[in-house]
């Protein structure tokens, strides 16, 4: 059996879109061959109905592994610099823990906003005071 990872990787190629494409327009040549039956369009809903179906946990796979790994990689980013380690694990808190650390962040952020904003208007007053001393 094919491992999750390469049903993915064959499954994201162009040449089965074009297969999957090439399916379709063969079960649409034939539709006046079969008088377009009841039979006909089943087969077309229960093929693409299975496909559906099976993607679906293949996609929900990849990206668990995708996140998984941005999580490490996140982990070992925080790990090495001057960021808080108290956010390393973080994604296993509550939506509402995550919301509340979330709000903290942004007002430090804008804090920190006014404060650079604040730190450039002294140093242009400075700038032009120094000017005015120097004329």
């Amino acid at each position: 059996m094919c491992p999750p990872r390469t049903v993915l990787l064959a499954a994201g190629r162009a040449s089965t879109f074009l297969l999957a494409a090439g399916v379709v327009i063969v079960w649409a040549i034939s539709g006046p061959l079969f008088h377009f039956s009841d039979t006909w369009q089943l087969v077309i809903n229960t093929g693409t109905t299975i496909v559906t179906f099976l993607m679906v946990f293949l996609i929900q796979n990849s990206q668990n592994r995708d996140n998984a790994a941005i999580q490490v990689k996140l982990d070992e980013l925080i790990g090495v610099s001057s960021a808080r380690n108290s956010l390393v694990g973080i994604e296993h808190l509550t939506d509402e823990e995550i919301d509340e650390l979330r709000s903290k962040c942004e007002e430090r952020a804008l804090a920190e906003k006014v404060g650079d904003e604040t730190l450039d208007r002294t140093r242009k007053s400075a700038r032009r005071a120094a000017e005015q001393v120097a004329s």
